[in-house]
């Protein structure tokens, strides 16, 4: 059968669509709003932009990145120009630049799928999908890596989360993009058997959602996640100093919590500098609740090489960890690129990397694997902690983005680790989203925004693997290539 006038009228630019605003669009399915089904239409317009010819494919997807990624990422121009001091139409160009390089990769994408000649079912279900996912885990580690908005995160809380501990993001970005292809099917052709067959892989997730991948081990401990929500253009201003303290030494002074979290660089400061006696406190104080408090602060060795760190103070044995992935641009400067940073006002933005070893930290009687800020959106280095670990832990400062879209993201993030991992994933934020979230990505509790705050919760450990953790993301890429290298053979023996 020929095309569907929507998807004709799509092609042709009537009722002004196009490739940009498909993108656009297609951040709805990601927190805040969470629209996973808009994920499906957005990406059967885009399987259908795909259906022609190579360059043509290259521009429709180069048009998506910018539409996707315009918004969806939009929150850098605020850390840039609000709280970094950058005039704001050079925060704007910046903020441009790294979007148009972000949409390189669907653009990239697009372009080698349209390279294999293969059927519209082939193309729609397996070299779309294989193509996309394969791109976006280049994205993943190309220069650092940046894999906020991969297409999987969009599942969270959906029945295809069932998925989540068996392939991980990337696996679900693959599914996600079969079941947009089916529904490109079923509008073009009016077959229900794909239908039929996107409702059986639905199914599929759901069930697997009730499947328990990992078991409780040992007793609960009590956790306080504290959230002082200094507002960040003040944070490390002198000035402002002693009334930080003074604000986490009330919230932690007021819980009984055995274990009692800081957000990232809660205290300001170089650890050598904070006044002794307030460190002094805050050991005392993981003494008297029979636990450790674990504190986001500076370190150094030296002048010339300093960290991003979380130490612990308290029953247990001193232990610290050094934030391994940073953020580029924010907290180093790649090769060549150390200009950039004299152009915003970016304190410590410099940072030296940990050991790439990470240790576990062995505190309030659970082994944690602790992350710094979004260190968490790379799930296979997580994934590296266990499953030796117990509990995971997340210490960020998302007030740089302010009152945007990165704080739920990141939130959502998260929760996707939690259900990948089978493990509970609590999260301490300076200003939001601090939240309590279970083994199976579900929050059981949370914090408003820009509120002072301490989060009481109970915190479980648990001990086992899942697929996903044994195999991490090996499957989906290697699935992705034999795709693609399958059907590019079977193009050239036809």
């Amino acid at each position: 059968m020929g095309t569907d006038p929507i998807f004709r009228s799509f092609a042709e630019g009537k009722w002004g669509l196009s490739p940009f605003f498909c993108g656009a669009a297609a951040v709805l399915a990601f927190a805040p709003l969470g629209a996973y089904p808009l994920a499906f239409l957005s990406f059967a317009l885009l399987t259908h932009l795909w259906s022609g010819a190579p360059r043509r494919s290259f521009w429709s997807g180069f048009a998506f990145g910018v539409g996707f990624f315009g918004v969806g990422v939009s929150w850098v121009y605020v850390s840039m120009h609000r709280f970094g001091g950058m005039p704001p139409v050079l925060a704007a160009v910046a903020t441009a630049l790294f979007c148009t390089f972000l949409a390189l990769f669907p653009a990239a994408a697009g372009w080698l799928q349209a390279r294999i000649p293969a059927g519209a079912v082939v193309r729609a279900c397996l070299l779309i999908p294989a193509s996309w996912t394969l791109f976006e885990w280049l994205r993943s580690w190309l220069l650092s890596g940046f894999p906020w908005l991969s297409a999987g995160y969009a599942a969270t809380g959906w029945p295809l989360q069932g998925y989540a501990p068996l392939v991980g993001v990337f696996g679900l970005s693959f599914i996600t993009l079969s079941l947009a292809g089916m529904l490109w099917l079923l509008v073009r052709a009016r077959r229900w058997r794909y239908a039929l067959g996107a409702l059986a892989v639905i199914i599929v997730g759901q069930a697997l959602r009730e499947v328990q991948w990992t078991a409780p081990v040992g007793e609960p401990v009590s956790a306080a996640l504290l959230q002082g929500n200094v507002e960040q253009d003040l944070k490390f201003r002198p000035e402002r100093y002693a009334r930080t303290l003074d604000t986490y030494s009330k919230l932690a002074q007021q819980t009984q919590a055995r274990l009692i979290v800081f957000p990232e660089t809660a205290i300001p400061r170089f650890v050598d500098q904070v006044d002794a006696q307030y460190l002094a406190e805050l050991e005392s104080l993981g003494w008297r609740n029979g636990g450790d408090v674990l504190l986001g602060v500076l370190t150094r060795r030296g002048t010339d090489e300093y960290y991003n760190s979380a130490l612990t103070l308290g029953v247990s044995p001193p232990q610290v960890y050094h934030k391994v992935h940073l953020v580029p641009f924010g907290e180093f400067a790649p090769p060549g690129f150390a200009w950039t940073l004299r152009m915003v006002n970016i304190p410590m933005s410099d940072f030296s990397r940990g050991p790439e070893e990470r240790p576990l930290l062995e505190i309030a009687g659970q082994r944690v694997a602790a992350n710094i800020c979004y260190e968490d959106a790379f799930g296979e280095e997580l994934a590296r902690q266990l499953p030796q670990a117990t509990l995971l832990v997340n210490m960020s400062n998302v007030a740089w983005f302010g009152d945007s879209l990165a704080p739920a993201q990141h939130l959502q993030i998260a929760q996707f680790r939690a259900a990948e991992t089978g493990r509970m994933h609590l999260a301490a934020t300076n200003s939001g989203i601090t939240a309590a979230i279970d083994r199976d990505g579900r929050v059981l509790a949370r914090l408003p925004q820009f509120a002072e705050g301490r989060l009481e919760i109970t915190a479980q450990g648990y001990r086992g693997a899942t697929p996903y953790v044994r195999l991490r993301d090996w499957p989906a890429v290697i699935a992705s290539l034999l795709g693609l290298a399958g059907a590019t053979l079977a193009a050239r023996r036809r």
